[in-house]
């Protein structure tokens, strides 16, 4: 702090409003160049050194008592908050979604399966919702319908996909059922538990589609033969859509490919992206090479599949927050509004997609896919049809279900 009390600040000529700092020895500008002269030009500087003393430790106790106000404040102000700042319908815009929902569905007659840290059933915007199962794989207590996340991470996730109140969420009249798996911190490190709770939704759940917003790499037991990879290949293999986060990149990490389970052939691997389209930053990138393999990915699984809207999701948190609601970014956030669109997508042609049998086979998952490859929209500067970083492309959920409606023969 010492070390700025000899400097001084000087306004430039062209726009007094900016200050220089320059040592007090320095001449400084002339001063014609203000239209003064020059006793008159250095009396416009300004001292460090009494702006320094007020600042310190005055300033900083200020400053401190402000913070301070403010947390105390927050509950009574948070509200008016809520009314300002911007929503994040511009994500349900961008993806496609309002377009798909405009043709007249909300995914009603679909089963979708999320494996978080749970729920608050008690949010507002819930009122509408008729959760079909639960189940605490974390702590074995399935009694009472809860989210233990301590940043209510799996409230979040519900808000985006089935909120229905102060904003509109991608599929709100699906058939829910959600599973607790993850701690409160929302990692998932726990293999049985996860493995176990994706199992409960193929088998007590009959899901369409099982949402995963989380994933391990490699490095923390994440492998292709893992209890995780090894129930989604099951849940694959019975005809069950798998919708997986690509993972947010650590640098720690080390990650050289997206998170597994997204990883697997089958599963659609979610990136983000933020508003006009660029990748978040932070977006794991998926390697060419398949690791189980070593063999090149092809179309439609390369990875990741798709980028959707993933940066500062307005949505919901335990109501235990006044207000109940808050901002979310990352992968987990594009996974759930891909499985919206999906969502939306067999509310209108699953008996079609299905078949005489009203199974969704391999072959039949697999244009599902080909559908969303095609359907994508270039991210900026994509250069080429598939990249490590952006997939295939931005989700379009309108055209996915063209495309869908393209490659099944439906009128």
């Amino acid at each position: 702090m010492s070390g700025i009390r000899h400097l001084e600040l000087m306004p430039e000529p062209e726009d007094s409003s900016i200050l220089t700092a320059v040592d007090s020895d320095a001449p400084g500008y002339p001063g014609d160049a203000y239209g003064l002269s020059d006793d008159e030009a250095r009396q416009l500087r300004w001292p460090m050194g009494p702006i320094v003393r007020f600042l310190w430790p005055w300033g900083a106790i200020g400053f401190s008592a402000v913070v301070a106000s403010f947390i105390l404040l927050y509950p009574s102000i948070a509200p008016l908050l809520g009314e300002v700042l911007p929503d994040s319908e511009w994500a349900y815009q961008e993806s496609g979604i309002r377009d798909l929902q405009g043709e007249g569905t909300f995914g009603e007659g679909v089963r979708v399966c999320i494996v978080d840290t749970g729920i608050d059933p008690s949010h507002p915007d819930f009122t509408h919702l008729e959760i079909s199962g639960f189940r605490d794989f974390y702590f074995e207590n399935s009694e009472a319908i809860r989210d233990i996340g301590s940043d209510s991470h799996g409230t979040l996730m519900a808000g985006l996909l089935v909120g229905n109140g102060t904003f509109t969420g991608a599929a709100p009249e699906v058939s829910l059922s959600v599973a607790i798996a993850l701690g409160p911190t929302g990692k998932s490190a726990n293999e049985k538990m996860v493995s176990q709770a994706i199992r409960w939704c193929r088998i007590s759940q009959e899901a369409d589609i099982i949402s995963l917003s989380l994933g391990s790499g490699a490095e923390n037991g994440g492998t292709s033969s893992s209890e995780t990879s090894e129930a989604v290949r099951e849940a694959l293999s019975e005809g069950i859509f798998v919708v997986a986060a690509a993972g947010n990149f650590d640098l720690q990490s080390n990650n050289s490919d997206v998170s597994s389970p997204a990883s697997i052939p089958g599963v659609i691997a979610v990136g983000a992206h933020g508003r006009g389209g660029d990748p978040w930053i932070d977006s794991a990138r998926g390697s060419i090479t398949d690791p189980e393999t070593n063999q090149d990915r092809v179309f439609p699984n390369q990875k990741p599949e798709i980028l959707a809207p993933g940066v500062l999701l307005w949505s919901c948190i335990s109501t235990d927050k006044e207000p109940p609601y808050a901002y979310s970014t990352g992968t987990s956030d594009s996974t759930v509004l891909v499985a919206g669109a999906l969502s939306l997508i067999l509310s209108l042609h699953g008996d079609t997609i299905s078949g005489d049998d009203q199974f969704f086979d391999e072959h039949e998952m697999q244009l599902v896919k080909v559908a969303l490859a095609n359907s994508a929209r270039p991210a900026p500067n994509q250069d080429s049809k598939h990249n490590t970083k952006t997939g295939y492309g931005l989700l379009d959920a309108a055209e996915w279900s063209e495309q869908v409606a393209l490659e099944f023969g439906i009128a």
